[in-house]
C-alpha cells in the first residue's frame, strides 16, 4: 500500500486547516490589548491541544507590560533541535480590518503577518507525525506576543530557547510578489530626539525666545544626510512635535527616527553619530534617547548553507526555492547574531503587512506546508551546518 505523502495529508485536510486559521484571525491580537491578546493565546493553546494532545510541555512566560509567550517543547526528546518561531500579535486595532473570503484569497487582520505562518508550523509538524510517525529531529515552537512592537519582554526568552536549538525557522511570510524566503534582513534602530529652548512673547519679546522648532530642524537636516542608499542605509525621521500656538516662540520639539542598516558595524557606526549629535546654539539642551533595536540578519555561513537545504527540500516536492533581501526586521534578526542557522519568510504566500490589501492565498497554503515539513527532515538529516 502507497504511504500517504504530506502534501497528500495536508490537501486532505484543508478545510480543517481553514478552520483553525479563520478562529485564529478572528482572536483579534492588537500588541497593546492585553486582554485580546489573552483571548488569543488561549486560542492557540486550543487549536495545540487539538492536535498534539500531551505530546508537549507548555511554559508560559509573561511580565505586567507584555501578554504571555508560549514555549511548546516535545517531552523526552533528545534529537535535533528545530525552532519553529512565530509571533501572535498584530497591528491593527480590533475592528479596524476584517475578515473576508474571496475564492483563494483570505484577507484579514494579521492573517499575512503572521497567523497563517503560525498555523502552517503547526500543520506542518502535524503532517509529519501523522505521515513518518517518529521523527528524526525535535521541534520546537515559540509564540510571541510583543514583536510588533519590538519584542523588547520577549528578546531574552527568544535567545536562550534558540541557543538550546540547532537552527530556526521563522515563520514570517515570505516577500511578496516573488514568495522569496528571506536569507538578510536589515537590522533597526530607532532614536527620540528632545530640543529645549525658550518661550517668549512671538510679538513683544521674539528677541528672548529660543525657538526648539527652528534648532530641531538644523538636526533633521543632518540626519537625513546620512541616508545612504548605496550602503543599504536609510534615517527617517518619521514624526515631529514641537510648540503651543502660532504667537509663542516654542520651548519644545520632538523627534522619532528610525534607521536601518545591512551590517552591523554599520549599525554601530549610525548609533554612534547620533549619540554625539550637537545642537547647533548651546543655549539649547538636547536629550538623545534609543538606539539599536534589532541587529541585522546577515548571511553568515550558517544561513548560506541552511537556504541551500531548503533549496534541496524544495526540488524534493517540486518547488522552485529563491531567496531574497529586505528592509524590514524580525525577531530572526537576534537569532541569526547568535551564530545559530536561521532561515526566514517561511509563511504562507500573500501581501499587505501592515496594510488594508493584508491577505494570503490559501490555495499555496498545503504545498508551502509540505515544504517546511520537507525542509524539517532534511535539515534533521544534515549532520552539521
Amino acid at each position: 500500500m502507497k504511504m500517504q505523502t504530506n502534501l497528500e495529508f495536508l490537501k486532505a485536510n484543508e478545510d480543517i486547516i481553514k478552520q483553525n486559521l479563520l478562529t485564529l484571525v478572528k482572536a483579534e491580537s492588537p500588541s497593546h490589548d492585553l486582554q485580546l491578546l489573552k483571548e488569543c493565546e488561549l486560542t492557540i493553546k486550543e487549536i495545540f491541544r487539538k492536535h498534539f494532545g500531551s505530546r508537549f510541555t507548555l511554559i508560559e512566560y509573561s511580565t505586567e507590560y507584555s501578554a504571555t509567550h508560549l514555549l511548546y517543547e516535545m517531552k523526552n526528546n533528545l534529537k535535533p533541535r528545530i525552532l519553529l518561531m512565530s509571533h501572535y500579535d498584530t497591528v491593527w486595532n480590533a475592528g479596524e480590518l476584517q475578515l473576508v473570503e474571496d475564492e483563494n484569497i483570505i484577507s484579514g487582520p494579521g492573517i499575512y503577518d503572521m497567523k497563517a505562518g503560525l498555523i502552517s508550523s503547526i500543520w506542518a509538524i502535524n503532517s509529519l507525525l501523522n505521515v513518518e510517525k517518529e521523527l528524526p529531529f525535535t521541534p520546537v515552537f515559540l509564540f510571541t506576543s510583543d514583536e510588533e512592537t519590538g519584542s523588547e519582554s520577549s528578546k531574552k526568552i527568544i535567545e536562550s530557547v534558540a541557543k538550546t536549538c540547532d537552527v530556526v525557522f521563522v515563520m514570517e511570510p515570505p516577500e511578496s510578489q516573488t514568495n522569496a524566503l528571506k536569507t538578510e534582513r536589515k537590522g533597526v534602530g530607532q532614536f527620540e530626539i528632545k530640543v529645549t529652548g525658550k518661550s517668549a512673547h512671538a510679538g513683544n519679546h521674539h528677541e528672548d525666545g529660543l525657538n526648539a522648532i527652528v534648532e530641531i530642524a538644523k538636526i533633521i537636516v543632518k540626519l537625513e544626510r546620512l541616508t545612504d542608499y548605496s550602503q543599504g542605509t536609510t534615517v527617517n525621521v518619521g514624526t515631529i512635535k514641537g510648540g503651543s500656538t502660532s504667537n509663542v516662540v516654542p520651548e519644545k520639539a520632538r523627534i522619532e527616527v528610525d534607521f536601518r542598516f545591512t551590517s552591523d558595524a554599520e549599525g554601530k557606526r549610525i548609533e554612534q553619530l547620533f549619540k554625539t549629535l550637537t545642537t547647533e546654539d548651546d543655549r539649547f539642551s538636547l536629550l538623545i534617547s534609543g538606539g539599536v533595536n534589532r541587529p541585522p540578519l546577515e548571511k553568515s555561513v550558517g544561513n548560506k548553507k541552511l537556504f541551500e537545504l531548503a533549496k534541496i527540500a524544495g526540488k524534493k516536492i517540486g518547488m522552485n526555492i529563491n531567496e531574497s533581501s529586505v528592509g524590514g526586521g524580525s525577531d530572526g534578526n537576534f537569532t541569526s547574531q547568535l551564530g545559530i542557522p536561521t532561515i526566514d519568510g517561511l509563511g504562507i504566500p500573500g501581501d499587505g503587512a501592515h496594510a488594508r490589501n493584508e491577505h494570503i492565498q490559501f490555495n499555496s497554503f498545503a504545498e508551502k506546508c509540505a515544504f517546511i515539513a520537507e525542509f524539517c527532515m532534511v535539515v534533521s538529516r544534515t549532520k552539521t551546518l
